[in-house]
């Protein structure tokens, strides 16, 4: 009886979830075996749309910078969001420090990318700071620059991620016991080895946690890209969020566009999945 209570609570979110989540997931499945522009009728093609986006070489290339943003969503501001919550958990155990460190999650991604492509432009602050300091040699247009446009994009996606992985790292190291930290310290255990012994482990999870969301953006990425470079100069900068907005709405191959989103979550799930089933 108790259960059937709880269903009925849970019922009315899972109403919406499948409109809204399951019913477009299947449809973007159903079209992805059609020829379709996304007006005419369509044609039934099988799985020549899959063979189509596997055989792509410009989607291949997106894939590619895909995952040099995997390393750079997750590879700086998980060690950093470490770091940070270790010293704000010592630092300021309470007070407004806790709210600064959200709020460049709690800015929209594309005004992100726009804040970002002002200050990485040309004469923006960071080239300006650069001459400040006797390095006008290495300045440059960061996001208009192929050989730095990629790296640009990934550095503004740390940025937005980092206080997301701060808040959640140091939530999970409020969850540890503290006469485990009393404990190492009367062992002789110093901060570094206290952090090792009993912190880190204590964050399993979190780190999990944080490694799944962060490499989830990154193959996911649109927004940040659409709103900083849509994906230039040249192609340095497309991901397959982009090639699948391209294909549905400039090209009109809603068909093949939509294998390639069904190919993205298919990674996506394949790469998040064991993540998250190791941090357990």
């Amino acid at each position: 009886m108790r259960r059937s209570v709880g269903w009925l609570f849970v019922l009315p979110a899972l109403a919406v979830y499948a409109l809204f989540v399951l019913r477009p997931l299947a449809s973007t499945v159903r079209y992805s075996l059609y020829r379709w522009d996304g007006v005419g009728p369509a044609t039934w093609v099988g799985w020549d749309n899959y063979l189509a986006v596997v055989g792509d070489p410009d989607l291949r290339g997106a894939l590619g910078h895909a995952l040099v943003l995997v390393v750079l969503f997750t590879g700086v501001p998980v060690p950093l969001g470490l770091l940070a919550a270790a010293v704000v958990r010592r630092a300021a155990p309470s007070g407004p420090v806790r709210l600064v460190l959200l709020l460049p999650q709690a800015v929209p991604l594309v005004a992100a990318g726009i804040a970002w492509s002002l200050l990485l432009s040309s004469t923006g602050a960071v080239n300006r700071l650069l001459d400040a300091v006797g390095l006008g040699g290495v300045t440059r247009a960061w996001l208009g620059d192929s050989s730095t446009a990629l790296a640009a994009v990934g550095l503004i996606g740390a940025w937005v991620l980092l206080g997301l992985c701060t808040t959640l790292l140091l939530a999970g190291m409020e969850r540890i016991d503290p006469a485990l930290h009393e404990a190492a310290r009367l062992d002789g255990a110093g901060p570094w080895r206290e952090f090792r012994a009993v912190t880190l482990p204590g964050v399993r999870r979190e780190l999990g946690v944080c490694a799944a969301v962060t490499t989830i953006a990154a193959l996911a990425s649109f927004d940040v890209v659409y709103a900083t470079t849509r994906g230039g100069p040249g192609d340095a900068t497309s991901v397959p969020g982009l090639e699948v907005f391209s294909l549905a709405f400039a090209r009109r191959e809603v068909g093949l566009a939509s294998a390639a989103a069904v190919v993205l979550v298919v990674l996506v799930l394949a790469v998040a999945a064991p993540v998250l089933r190791r941090a357990r």
